[in-house]
């Protein structure tokens, strides 16, 4: 498996990693990638892809959020392939984002998702660090990863790219 940044060539192949793992809810992560992709908060080094066999089986995205008014990031979605879950494909690219991301200075992931899982990479609950979900029934599932450049100090409400507010 090769963990790569995205390259035009894989949009319709990202496109269709993201609707087959997201089929139980058609549209709104398909959608939501397109959007952020259009959008300002889009950073093309923190959008990875995993290749298995010259196929794109995985994708993963970090855009700019905000944290308090400060730069921070908002990780999601991560997609696989229903024929390649459960054999680390995941696992792989979430190492691999949160690692591009500490490489490029950033000083901090949140997500919204299960603390079972997340908690194997980092993840703790956001509200922790003092960091405030958009949605407070959110609390419970909204964790944050902090990186070599993160300080005490980066507290607050948190605001994903404009995409996740018209979900």
């Amino acid at each position: 498996m090769l963990i790569r940044r995205e390259t035009a060539a894989d949009v319709e192949a990202v496109h269709a990693v993201t609707e087959a793992a997201f089929a139980a809810r058609p549209g709104g992560e398909v959608w939501l990638v397109g959007a952020l992709r259009a959008d300002v908060g889009w950073i093309p080094a923190l959008s990875l892809v995993a290749e298995v066999d010259g196929a794109v089986v995985g994708h993963v995205v970090c855009t700019r959020a905000s944290v308090g008014g400060s730069p921070a990031l908002g990780l999601g979605p991560l997609s696989v392939l229903p024929s390649h879950q459960r054999v680390g494909v995941g696992k792989a690219l979430m190492h691999a984002v949160l690692g591009a991301a500490d490489a490029l200075g950033e000083p901090l992931v949140v997500l919204l998702g299960d603390p079972a899982y997340y908690s194997r990479f980092g993840f703790r609950l956001a509200s922790d660090l003092g960091i405030t979900p958009p949605v407070e029934d959110w609390a419970p599932y909204f964790q944050a990863r902090t990186l070599t450049a993160y300080t005490p100090s980066l507290t607050g409400p948190f605001a994903y790219a404009d995409p996740f507010t018209r979900l």
